[in-house]
């Protein structure tokens, strides 16, 4: 991986204490990246971080923030600025999601979901790349996911929010790169992290044929093509076969399965 400005590049990972994202830090700091480490799960980001350090000897830095309040994104900006952070890669990662039909009750949650997934990343991909225009290089990595082009009960909220970020993603894209910044929007399909709640006998078996990837193998091909610059990174076969089949679908069809999920 080519970085251009420091030497020793700086990535901020949000989620970066478990997951998808803690892959995306090691494989960053793998790269010789320093990296920030952004979490709200205190225990597991100083861990995370003293792992990184120790095993690629490079700056880790871990910082504690619910990036789902309505100022994170400019604290979080202010947090680096003041640290003399020159942030060149920004990997939006953190989310949650969660599978059940929506009730009253759930309203709390979705604001929480709607804020992490839309409000704050955008906020962070506008101060940030504010920054990487005027240096003229950087690259904003945004995850988004294939449920983006897959609206379906019991993921309303997560695939709508998905979508935005693709929709963003794409869009930013265009704005970004006359002034040397790349905006890569990352479309995984099915992937073996505790997100979705997969029991373990399920998640072998989606590994063995393929259908499910590990975070690893979808990470690398993120990264790469980040620094490809290419606008949209959709890796596996379900990205280009599965969204078309289930528009196919009848409504009734898809109303009994539904019937059956939600029992």
């Amino acid at each position: 991986m080519k970085l251009k400005g420091n030497m020793h590049s700086t990535a901020l990972v949000t989620g970066a204490s478990s997951g998808m994202g803690l892959i995306y830090a090691r494989q960053l700091a793998e790269k010789g990246c320093d990296i920030v480490l952004v979490s709200n799960q205190e225990n597991e980001l100083q861990k995370a971080a003293s792992d990184i350090a120790n095993s690629y000897h490079v700056r880790a830095i871990p910082h504690y923030q619910d990036l789902s309040l309505p100022d994170a994104a400019s604290s979080l900006h202010d947090f680096c600025k003041a640290e003399g952070l020159e942030i060149e890669i920004l990997v939006n990662n953190a989310g949650m999601f969660f599978f059940k039909e929506l009730h009253e009750e759930d309203i709390p949650k979705i604001d929480i979901m709607m804020s992490l997934h839309m409000s704050t990343v955008t906020k962070l991909s506008i101060l940030f790349g504010e920054d990487m225009k005027k240096r003229g290089h950087g690259h904003i990595l945004i995850v988004s996911s294939m449920a983006a082009k897959l609206p379906a009960p019991g993921i309303t909220i997560y695939s709508a929010t998905k979508a935005y970020l693709r929709s963003f993603g794409k869009s930013l894209y265009f704005e970004m790169r006359p002034y040397g910044v790349g905006v890569t929007t990352v479309c995984p399909a099915a992937i073996a992290t505790p997100l979705y709640g997969l029991k373990p006998g399920l998640m072998k078996i989606g590994l063995a044929t393929g259908i499910i990837h590990t975070p690893e193998w979808l990470v690398k091909r993120a990264l790469r093509g980040m620094m490809l610059k290419r606008p949209v990174v959709a890796p596996s076969l379900m990205n280009v076969y599965l969204p078309p089949m289930i528009r196919l679908l009848p409504r009734d069809v898809e109303s009994g399965i539904w019937k059956k999920l939600r029992r």
